[in-house]
């Protein structure tokens, strides 16, 4: 699984121009000499971001080398070092916050992200991300989900269309803004966020993709579930958390939406230390 080269390019010389700006003022101090280093994990994390972090250093010293001994997606435990690299000691610190931000933030996220997928694991139900995203590291972020074994949601307003409650409100009913939708966009995804049985209802009354329920009780999820019959898969959103999401998933829903994949990241403790590692 590979993210797209182009979208790790922009993140990656975002970022560098951000921090380096007309110069890294501190590694103009040292000599230019051939460096050796490595990369240890502080904790247990499921790595993800090698294409980011690896790039932050050949953009600033193409002869750059690193050995990974981890793989993408693959856990490792606190205390694991992750790589060792050989590089110029002036191209190694200064790309060393840049490289450590992208591995820390996306490796937080596919492990979030694992922590929800394996607690449902079984059920048949599905964990999504949502667009609580890090502004400008969407298409990262979400592909770190993926890495953790999650699913993407839609990835903006752009590629599927979702109605909720202010836009059925707008459009005069919930029948008139799906029929707006299919008329207007009828090769996207339409999805229908729903707050009760009643609309639930009607919007199995719809041509919609899958439909939305948001903030029911477990009672009303399995209601849900035995209303629609499978006809339309149902995915739940609000209120999921790590302490819940496996009773949510038993109620036979067939998606779980979950901001905090993405929103409430806590990056992975790397360290990076130039020379050999005992």
């Amino acid at each position: 699984m590979q993210p797209l080269q182009a979208q790790v390019e922009s993140d990656v010389d975002r970022a560098l121009a951000e921090d380096l700006g007309d110069g890294d003022v501190t590694a103009s101090l040292l000599p230019e000499v051939v460096q050796r280093g490595y990369v240890i994990a502080k904790e247990s994390a499921v790595i993800a971001g090698r294409p980011w972090f690896d790039l932050c250093f050949s953009r600033l010293d193409p002869a750059w080398r690193v050995q990974w001994a981890a793989a993408e997606g693959e856990r490792v435990h606190a205390q694991t070092v992750v790589c060792r690299f050989e590089g110029n000691s002036r191209g190694l610190v200064s790309a060393e916050r840049c490289a450590l931000n992208f591995l820390q933030t996306l490796s937080a996220t596919a492990t979030r992200t694992a922590e929800f997928v394996a607690a449902v694991a079984g059920t048949g139900a599905r964990i999504l991300d949502t667009r609580k995203t890090l502004p400008g590291l969407r298409a990262a972020q979400k592909y770190a989900v993926r890495i953790g074994g999650g699913n993407n949601h839609r990835l903006g307003l752009y590629d599927a269309v979702m109605l909720k409650e202010n836009h059925i409100l707008a459009a005069g009913s919930l029948a008139a803004a799906a029929a707006m939708a299919r008329d207007k966009h009828p090769q996207l995804p339409l999805i229908i966020e729903v707050e009760s049985l009643d609309e639930l209802r009607q919007a199995l009354g719809t041509d919609c993709t899958r439909i939305l329920i948001d903030d029911f009780s477990l009672a009303d999820m399995r209601e849900a579930v035995r209303i629609a019959a499978g006809k339309v898969p149902l995915e739940v959103s609000g209120g999921v958390d790590l302490q819940r999401v496996r009773e949510i998933a038993l109620t036979g829903v067939d998606c779980i939406s979950v901001g905090a994949l993405t929103k409430h990241v806590h990056a992975v403790d790397f360290s990076m230390r130039l020379g050999d590692h005992a």
